[in-house]
This record gives C-alpha cells, sequence and structure tokens, in this order.
C-alpha cells in the first residue's frame, strides 16, 4: 500500500430523482386512484399496487390501459401535485451525506427527473449546492436523449459515466446511450423486477452505492 487515495471508478454520476433520492413513493400511493378517476384509467387495489412495483412502463400502462396520448396531460398534473407535496416529501437517509461526499471527492453529479427542477431543488433545498447539472421534465420514455445530452454537456465518455436509478425505464435508457447503471433496490420497482434487467450494479442500501461510487 502506498497511501494513495483511490481515484472514483466513475467521474460522472446521474442520478434519477424520486425513488432514488427522494422518498416520494408514500406520496405516489397516496394519490394514484385520485389520479386514476381524474384521468380515467384503472384504479388499483393496495394489491395490486404492489403487483405494479415489478412492471416496466409500459406494461403498467397497459395493464392500467392508460393511452399514450393522456400521458402529457398526466404527467403535467403529476408535475404540478408533485410541487406541492415538496415541503414533506423526504429525501432518503444517508441521501445528503452521499451527495457531500461525491462532491468532496470531485466528482461531478447530475440528476436528471421527470420530474420539474423546481420540485427538485424545493425537496433539496441546500442541498442543490452539491448537484451540478439538473436535466428536469424529462419525457416518461425520453431519459435516453437527456442522457446522450450530459455526457456532451460534460464532455464525460460513457463509460467514465454512471446512471442511477430505481424503475426499469432507467435502466433501458441507460443501455440505450450504452452507459453504465446502478439499480436501487428502495425505490418505486421491485429490486428482483430491476436485477431481471441486467444492471452493472444492483444495490439494495446507500451504504452499498457508496461503496460502488467511492471505493
Amino acid at each position: 500500500m502506498n497511501g494513495r487515495r483511490l481515484m472514483p471508478p466513475y467521474r460522472l454520476v446521474i442520478f434519477d430523482f424520486d425513488g432514488t433520492l427522494a422518498d416520494s413513493l408514500p406520496w405516489f400511493r397516496s394519490v394514484f386512484n385520485d389520479m386514476a378517476d381524474r384521468f380515467g384509467f384503472s384504479r388499483l387495489t393496495p394489491t395490486e399496487f404492489e403487483a405494479m412495483r415489478g412492471m416496466s412502463g409500459r406494461e403498467l400502462m397497459a395493464r392500467t390501459k392508460v393511452p399514450m396520448w393522456r400521458l402529457p396531460a398526466i404527467v403535467k398534473y403529476m408535475r404540478k401535485e408533485k410541487l406541492s407535496a415538496a415541503a414533506t416529501t423526504p429525501l432518503f437517509p444517508g441521501v445528503p451525506e452521499l451527495l457531500g461526499a461525491l462532491k468532496d471527492a470531485g466528482v461531478t453529479v447530475a440528476i436528471i427527473s421527470s420530474d420539474s427542477e423546481a420540485s427538485v431543488r424545493a425537496v433539496l433545498g441546500p442541498l442543490a449546492a452539491s448537484v451540478t447539472h439538473f436535466d428536469c421534465g424529462a419525457a416518461i420514455f425520453g431519459k435516453a436523449a437527456k442522457f446522450r445530452r450530459m455526457l456532451k454537456r460534460t464532455q464525460v465518455p460513457p463509460g467514465e459515466a454512471l446512471s442511477v436509478g430505481d424503475e426499469i425505464r432507467d435502466l433501458e435508457a441507460a443501455r440505450e446511450a450504452r452507459l453504465p447503471s446502478a439499480a436501487v433496490g428502495w425505490g418505486y420497482t421491485l429490486p428482483e423486477a430491476l436485477a431481471r434487467h441486467a444492471p452493472t450494479h444492483m444495490v439494495h442500501s446507500l451504504a452499498e452505492l457508496r461503496s460502488v461510487l467511492l471505493p
């Protein structure tokens, strides 16, 4: 051992927000059936909601009979409601420390989210200073383009960047953009469903994620 500090394996870490850094699943559960009534798609029982957590976004749309043309209005409504709930949406324990440690290690942190930047910043509060780049308002299935844009913006090669998310669509978008991926097991999608999509890293705790990012 020569005492040198190991360099982080990834120069750029691109986080999803809801379900990855912010514990917003309880909020989503609480508003889902009201939203179903408003937009005319199928309500879910608690058991059905839990089963939904093993589905991809497209499978969920098929299950609840959400037509593609309704998505923009649904997303707009959700962003508005999410911003209203920002003051009561907590970050997962350990997130502030992780973001601070990444910043101290010289790792560029970005957030790419379907949520609005205003909502993300409201939940983060002062921690927003630990995030170098925000690219929010992604279409439900539009993250791959934002990943490519972030790589171009930061001039980081794909192999030196990592996408961190909690949904199958995050893994699909990372694969499309040729990015390594980390799937977190504490968010919207069940860990076993994420594992079937072969992420580069499957992590089950913030401590485990930290060991991937900061060896």
